[in-house]
């Protein structure tokens, strides 16, 4: 087992890590931006260091300074978490070549499986099924327009280098095309730097349905079971539970056994995700792999009792799984809300700014997974996701409940947040008899978007004086610039220390 993890991220993510490791008893090693220099990851880690600088190609995203740092800390190994560097197959490379333990996947897994055309070709090779449309990339729009017409009206444009909605487009009929495929290139082209598109049949009524897979050096793979994350705006996912009210136990069998088959097609490795759409005929088709641990894994930990975690440094280390723990150990029900410092009545729009008040929920059956604490400030530099929230219940009835009872007790001010619109999603009728799709938002915004007239005016005087008071500190830290350098390496060396004990 390793006696010291470098974890390459930030925030709750951080944070999260970094607990385990201390459970595990292996030295914690964090790295931070100049924001994040008061963040709890940093806190709580054995050691931390400087990354110097802001914006994320500068910190979180900089190779070679956390490669440094790993080789300055004695690192064994490098957790990359989740987004930043944690699905980059060059980095997971270098780590190696180094000498470093990457937590996660193959360089090769992260390629074969980061291209959307090369997985869903790999896909279909090995018997896993996937939704009509383009097996490879399209660049020619003349092309293009002549697959839309044979795989038929409404598709999906997507990114052929990247995910997360960037560059997606829903097209119902033609006249929708010339703009939607314009669009979605210049999108892929600027978050990518690739343009290239391919084209899916848009499946009717479709419910997002991922499965956590776990597979070890010897090629043991075993699925913890499923989430459904269906409740998304701008194909982002805010709410996730677990199990699926979908799937009846035949369609679980047949999706977990397709998930083991598409990482097993890719000779996988550590924790991962296959994610699916399911229409409304209960049939499923291969979305993507994300070769990560997911923003939502504690919904899965809360229905198996597992730290998922702990199992990703088990593998890296090369301890072998138990296949007994895939679907025996199943109980209850689990949401995860997200909580963004957003205004959904601003289509979502970051809300930076200082937390001035800040009281978690808590109580039976809830779980925080945050990476702030009051004081702390929501930057532009990053994603603004303060915390999740999970909530636990005997049946799904009793989750909802429970997580409606917490984001009520949450108490949050500074900043504006979406805790009214997931209160408006969970008490929505049709979200509590199961019955949405992933256009649930789009279908119900009328009704979803309800602004507190106060907790709007507060948030809005919170935000103009937590401006003034990014203002004047920006003037204080310019003037005292050699002063901050000093402190900063104060704080270092007490972190060092802090490890040496």
């Amino acid at each position: 087992m390793f006696k010291k993890v470098l974890v390459a991220n930030r925030g709750e993510i951080a944070l999260r890590i970094i607990r385990t490791l201390k459970e595990m008893h292996i030295t914690s090693v964090a790295v931070y931006s100049d924001i994040d220099r008061t963040s709890p990851f940093v806190y709580h880690a054995d050691e931390a260091y400087s990354l110097n600088g802001n914006t994320s190609e500068d910190t979180y995203l900089n190779q070679k300074k956390i490669l440094q740092i790993a080789k300055t800390s004695s690192a064994e190994a490098i957790h990359p978490g989740y987004g930043f560097l944690s699905e980059n197959a060059d980095f997971a490379n270098l780590v190696r070549a180094k000498g470093l333990v990457f937590i996660g996947p193959s360089a090769e897994a992260i390629r074969k499986m980061g291209n959307k055309t090369e997985a869903r070709k790999l896909m279909q090779a090995n018997g896993v099924p996937t939704v009509p449309g383009t097996e490879e990339a399209i660049k020619n729009k003349k092309k293009a327009r002549l697959v839309a017409q044979e795989v038929g009206y409404p598709i999906l444009i997507k990114a052929a280098a990247g995910g997360g909605g960037k560059g997606m487009r829903l097209i119902l009929d033609e006249s929708e095309f010339d703009e939607g495929i314009e669009g979605a290139a210049r999108e892929a082209k600027a978050a990518f730097g690739d343009g290239s598109i391919y084209i899916e049949k848009f499946v009717e009524e479709p419910r997002h349905i991922e499965f956590q897979i776990l597979a070890d050096k010897k090629g043991s793979i075993i699925h913890l079971g499923e989430r459904e994350c269906s409740i998304q705006r701008r194909h982002q996912k805010i709410i996730e539970e677990s199990p699926s009210v979908v799937l009846n136990a035949d369609l679980r069998k047949k999706m977990g056994e397709a998930a083991i088959n598409a990482a097993r097609a890719c000779g996988y490795e550590n924790a991962g995700t296959i994610e699916f759409l399911v229409d409304k005929y209960k049939q499923f088709y291969f979305l993507e792999m994300n070769t990560r641990l997911q923003v939502e894994h504690p919904v899965t930990e809360m229905v198996t009792g597992l730290d998922l975690v702990q199992k990703q440094i088990e593998i890296a280390s090369g301890q072998h799984l138990d296949n007994e723990e895939s679907l025996n150990n199943f109980w209850g029900h689990a949401i995860e809300c997200r909580i963004y410092a957003e205004n959904p009545e601003q289509n979502f729009a970051p809300s930076p700014g200082k937390i001035i008040n800040l009281k978690p929920a808590d109580g039976p059956g809830i779980r925080e997974d945050s990476g702030v604490v009051q004081n702390n400030e929501i930057s532009l530099y990053y994603d603004p996701m303060i915390s999740k929230l999970i909530a636990w219940g005997q049946s799904r009835d009793k989750a909802i409940d429970r997580m409606l009872r917490a984001l009520q007790e949450y108490e949050i001010s500074g900043i504006y947040t979406t805790i009214p619109f997931l209160k408006s999603v969970l008490q929505h009728k049709q979200f509590k008899e199961g019955r949405f799709t992933t256009q649930f938002i789009d279908q119900h915004s009328r009704q979803l978007f309800k602004e507190d007239p106060i907790l709007a005016q507060i948030a809005s005087l919170a935000a103009t004086l937590s401006l003034s008071d990014q203002n004047k500190r920006f003037i204080e830290a310019s003037q005292n610039s050699k002063q901050n350098k000093c402190d900063q390496w104060k704080h270092i060396h007490r972190k060092q220390n802090m490890g040496n004990r």
